[in-house]
């Protein structure tokens, strides 16, 4: 029955997945619509497992967890590495506590699996020992086939109950050694006790085996994810936008005393200089207007155009061959330069031809998301700014000339 369910759920997941178009939305997007929905069901069920889980199992959840006296928040849905969350259970957690700021117990499941993963929020009720532990022997309870509700309901029953939930008792074999009795059978029935040992060590590697055949399909226990502390994730972020912004006014300073002594040319030569003296007075109209990180590195590619403008027309001056310089890469300017020629890249129905370093090239090949350089609600172009609308001026739009018309914060 359990098997049915899951294989019901897989299911509707794909029929979901192949029927209904998927709307674009942003990991913040998504984790808001779960925390409206919980603030009326504190069971949130995805609707591709809609058929799934009948309201029966949904029911028995609702109540063990309504039973510990605290709030408990319970989701399950699909995950999968191109969905909003990226697969991660993790970031699942974060940002649906992030959009409730309620304290509670916070649980989430993926719906083709059984591994709850949770966060709590403001909850000194209960301790890390005891929600370890009662996951681990409801994992061990369910059993192999269990689906997650079973797992859900199971850990919040051993949860409601007193002390800290002890490990499954595992069977173990008697190891006596033949007894006085066993001397006195020993011409007599020694033979058919050697004979039933054996038997039942025959029929306990059996039976391994079948469990062993039966689990193999099953996924791998996984333990919680490692997660740096908020505060100090903040603290290396901060840190790293003071040293963006260090740097960059250091290259600024230094591009500009070039600038200054680089002697004026006609013709080609002289539209290079300018080009590199205007992204040169956009990027420190950039620094000084922000410190938000996807503005500083704003700030540093339009650096890096001037630097490479600067070169071309440092060597038309002295009458040399400017080398190539390949631009840095649309998705994370912080990667480097791109590498090869620019790649096409679907978007809605049009094709972006866009630099990218290797990394990212080879992420778009697999079919993974590209480790972009994030924004305020995921990956930057999410987002409606000059850098989200040209990926940082790698689309062909002149983008000293719309900082100077004051597009930066349109």
């Amino acid at each position: 029955m359990r098997i049915r369910i899951l294989l019901s759920g897989l299911v509707a997941a794909l029929l979901l997945l192949i029927t209904v178009p998927a709307e674009a939305s942003t990991p913040a997007e998504r984790a808001r619509e779960i925390a409206t929905a919980l603030t009326k069901d504190p069971l949130y069920v995805d609707p591709a497992y809609k058929t799934a889980l009948p309201e029966k199992l949904r029911a028995d959840v609702r109540t063990k967890a309504k039973a510990l006296g605290y709030p408990v928040y319970s989701i399950i849905l699909p995950l999968t590495p191109s969905d909003e969350f990226q697969g991660e259970e993790s970031t699942v957690l974060t940002l649906v506590m992030d959009a409730m700021r309620k304290p509670g117990l916070y649980v989430v499941v993926d719906g083709g699996d059984r591994f709850p993963w949770y966060e709590t929020q403001n909850l000194p009720q209960v301790s890390e020992t005891k929600l370890d532990a009662a996951r681990e022997r409801a994992l061990d309870d369910a059993g192999y086939d269990a689906g997650p509700t079973d797992v859900l309901a199971r850990m919040y029953e051993l949860l409601a109950a007193p002390g800290i939930p002890s490990t499954t008792p595992r069977p173990t074999s008697s190891s006596g050694s033949p007894s006085d009795s066993s001397n006195e059978d020993e011409g007599g029935h020694g033979w058919v006790v050697g004979l039933s040992i054996a038997g039942g060590l025959v029929v306990l590697i059996l039976l391994g085996l079948v469990i062993g055949l039966r689990r193999r399909g099953s996924a791998p226990r996984r333990e919680k994810a490692f997660r740096i502390p908020p505060h100090v994730a903040a603290t290396v972020a901060a840190e790293r936008r003071r040293r963006l912004a260090r740097d960059t006014a250091a290259e600024l300073t230094t591009l500009g005393s070039q600038l200054a002594a680089l002697p004026t040319t006609d013709g080609p030569g002289l539209q290079h200089q300018q080009a590199a003296l205007d992204d040169h007075a956009a990027a420190g109209k950039v620094l000084d207007s922000s410190t938000k990180l996807v503005d500083l590195v704003g700030a540093m590619v339009l650096l890096d155009k001037a630097r490479r403008e600067y070169g071309v027309a440092a060597a038309i001056a002295g009458g040399r061959t400017a080398d190539a310089v390949p631009e840095l890469c649309a998705f994370n300017p912080l990667h480097g330069r791109s590498s090869g020629k620019p790649t096409q890249v679907e978007a809605d129905g049009t094709t972006l031809t866009l630099p990218l370093c290797v990394e990212c090239r080879r992420a778009l090949k697999r079919g993974n998301a590209p480790a972009s350089l994030p924004g305020d609600d995921g990956p930057y172009w999410y987002e409606d700014t000059l850098w989200a609308r040209t990926f940082y001026g790698t689309t062909g739009d002149d983008l000293a000339g719309a900082v100077s018309r004051g597009e930066l914060h349109r």
